[in-house]
């Protein structure tokens, strides 16, 4: 303290003063973080708060909102595991792996890649299907029903065809599943003019981002043991059309949410 030129009194004043606005900012900056894990829907871990704060121009260092939220349990949900529901021993053709795993795309409505899920409720299984758009990831297309039939696949097939019109070939990849390779959707395929690319026997990554996409909807949103199907479709509804779709920062895409333009749809469609 000699060396400094400053008293012993002055320096424990002055070390108080620090900690205090240290506090004082903490304090700040939890409540900014505890608005944008409530903005996530309490699905965002310490990355995705970080880059969210910084978007709305708070300068933040990751060390420090990890441990704030570490310390205040401010903790996202953990993804659970899936059960996949691809039937492959099947007699309809197959197509090739055109995909081949190359996921980056740089143009919209050139890839497009599709899967089937359940969800559980105590009522029975309820079975989901979406198409993904590649480019951005977006779910351009989905339906749901109570059975694993085709029609899963026609019905998302088309929604997402009439969302985007796409005036180019687009490749459709998806696993070697029954309902893939069944001839209404091969039919469906042919009548949009696109391009089937399907998965290796077994190999789940080849449709990777599908697989993310479901591990996310499970972990964000629709985990749980629904009390029937028409809760589970409500909560996928809310899920991809209200929060997916239009306010989720996407690490794919730099953690932005995707642009606001979506086709006109409404809850009874799908209930």
């Amino acid at each position: 303290m000699k060396t400094l030129g400053v008293s012993q009194s002055g320096y424990y004043q002055w070390s108080k003063a620090v900690n205090s606005n240290r506090a004082i900012e903490n304090e700040g900056l939890l409540v900014k973080i505890k608005e944008a894990f409530l903005e996530g829907r309490k699905k965002y871990g310490s990355p995705r708060i970080t880059r969210r704060l910084r978007q709305k121009g708070h300068v933040v260092n990751h060390k420090r909102v990890a441990r704030l939220m570490r310390e205040n349990q401010i903790l996202a949900k953990v993804p659970k595991r899936f059960v996949r529901t691809t039937d492959s021993k099947h007699r309809h053709p197959i197509a090739k792996n055109v995909l081949n795993r190359e996921f980056e795309v740089f143009e919209a409505n050139k890839v497009w890649a599709s899967d089937i899920t359940y969800l559980p409720t105590k009522t029975g299984w309820l079975y989901l299907c979406v198409v993904l758009d590649l480019f951005s990831r977006k779910v351009v297309g989905w339906s749901m029903r109570n059975d694993l039939s085709s029609s899963l696949v026609t019905e998302s097939l088309k929604m997402a065809y009439l969302n985007r019109k796409p005036t180019t070939n687009v490749l459709f990849h998806s696993d070697r599943g029954v309902q893939y390779a069944s001839d209404v959707v091969r039919e469906k395929l042919s009548l949009f003019n696109f391009q089937q690319s399907m998965s290796r026997k077994g190999n789940c990554w080849d449709n990777a981002c599908v697989e993310s996409f479901f591990g996310t909807l499970k972990q964000e949103g629709c985990g749980k043991i629904f009390e029937n199907q028409v809760e589970a479709k409500a909560a996928v509804f809310d899920y991809i059309e209200v929060f997916y779709n239009r306010q989720r920062m996407h690490s794919t895409l730099g953690y932005v949410t995707f642009p606001r333009k979506s086709g006109h749809l409404r809850i009874k469609d799908y209930t």
